[in-house]
């Protein structure tokens, strides 16, 4: 049987509840939303941090952040050390196997030669490696000094005034054009900077949500501008033929952010353009606000479409899973992560008993229904009262009742467990 294509669509601080197929009232996602009716919708599903870095070195790992060590968000300066080439990445592994392997938009795991894309298995690499642009200008202002940030491989290349959105979904779709006659399967890796800051939004997709106040309006343009380079990347397949038979996985590295620097205004005050559903928490936190994400897996020939899981997924689980459907072995000891193609084709049970992380002082497990954070805060700043939290999921998915009195010989359980992973990783 051909091996199957893979592509991965990753967004920058896209909430829980900002996708038309997870419940948002005001963003309109109809490509999105059908690629979740084509395959599974994951309701459970997690990523390994509350930030960007650490997130996207555990996708490409198969490993938890600590085990990478990527654990915090990583400079944007030229020279800044990231993802070492010691850890194999989903690219090097498939380009070993005979894939043909193509990334186009944000690294934020390295900026020195050793760290880029192309020295983790990237044949084809057009984006940026620090953790934000100005959409239009491409240049990286978060540290001093500023500095132009967009490449084509090694190459430094200049594209003022065009929308990065648009350029990543542009370079995507001709790079599939051109598989049109290839027999090599692929892998491409569609990691968009939205709806993470600066807010930006071309007038059209403005416009669209026009009766909203702004920030719900840019952040509602800027996923729309993401749904549409989403479905013109889909109908890219269609046409090549190759759509039934490429495995298309789309998420989030963290939940949405509450910073002040996402207002263009000069406003000093939280921002609340994004959403997280009914959870608690942003980016930044380990409560479900910061870890929980939307998260959908199609492919037409191999997994069957309709369905919505409420088992427990992690990012990590994203290596060993399309490892498997490409049939391609792997040392199960060197990564945290497991297959979940039992629970995504026979209705299987997670493979997780326990999931770990750590953050800024902050540890939480979730423990099936059960989850503990110890010293926990609602974003990079806003501490909670209570620094041992127990919620039951199942009954308060928002996580505001606090049930560690109640139940304290499973949180000494779960708390042990939990420093127990914490000194493996660290």
């Amino acid at each position: 049987m051909t091996k199957p294509n893979f592509i991965i669509f990753y967004c920058d601080d896209l909430g829980y509840g900002d996708l038309g197929c997870y419940g948002s009232e005001h963003v309109k996602t109809p490509n999105i939303d059908k690629l979740a009716e084509e395959g599974i919708r994951f309701t459970n599903w997690y990523s390994n941090s509350p930030v960007c870095s650490p997130s996207r070195a555990s996708l490409l790992t198969g490993k938890y952040p600590a085990r990478t060590e990527v654990d915090q968000i990583l400079s944007g300066k030229r020279g800044a050390a990231g993802l070492s080439a010691d850890h194999e990445t989903l690219p090097s592994k498939l380009k070993a196997n005979g894939y043909r392997t193509a990334m186009f938009g944000k690294w934020h795991l390295g900026t020195t030669p050793e760290t880029r894309p192309n020295a983790h298995g990237f044949d084809e690499f057009y984006g940026f490696h620090a953790g934000c642009i100005d959409y239009y200008s491409h240049i990286f202002y978060w540290e001093n000094p500023p500095v132009h940030d967009l490449w084509h491989n090694e190459e430094e290349v200049w594209n003022n005034g065009e929308y990065m959105t648009e350029l990543i979904t542009e370079k995507a779709v001709q790079f599939i054009q051109n598989e049109r006659e290839q027999e090599q399967p692929f892998f491409l890796y569609v990691p968009y900077n939205a709806p993470h800051y600066p807010m930006h939004a071309p007038e059209k997709y403005m416009e669209r949500f026009a009766h909203l106040p702004w920030d719900r309006q840019v952040m509602a343009a800027m996923i729309s501008a993401v749904d549409d380079g989403v479905g013109d990347i889909v109908n890219a397949l269609k046409r090549v033929g190759k759509y039934e038979n490429t495995m298309i996985f789309f998420s989030s590295d963290n939940g949405p952010s509450a910073e002040v620097r996402n207002w263009l205004d000069g406003t000093e005050d939280k921002y609340y353009g994004g959403s997280a559903g009914i959870f608690r928490g942003h980016k930044g936190s380990l409560f479900d606000g910061g870890t929980r994400e939307p998260a959908i897996l199609s492919c037409p020939s191999l997994i069957p479409g309709g369905q919505v899981s409420d088992e427990i997924g992690v990012m990590m689980d994203i290596f060993p899973t399309f490892m498997s459907f490409a049939d391609i072995s792997i040392d199960k000891e060197t990564i945290d992560g497991d297959t979940i193609v039992g629970m995504i084709t026979k209705n299987g049970k997670s493979p997780h008993d326990q999931v770990f992380w750590e953050y800024n002082d902050q540890l939480a497990v979730r423990q099936g229904k059960w989850k503990l954070v110890l010293n926990g805060k609602l974003d990079f700043e806003k501490v909670v009262e209570d620094t041992v939290h127990l919620s039951n999921l199942e009954e308060d998915p928002s996580e505001r009742n606090n049930l560690a009195a109640q139940y304290p010989e499973l949180v000494a359980q779960m708390k042990a467990d939990l420093h127990e992973w914490y000194e493996s990783v660290k």
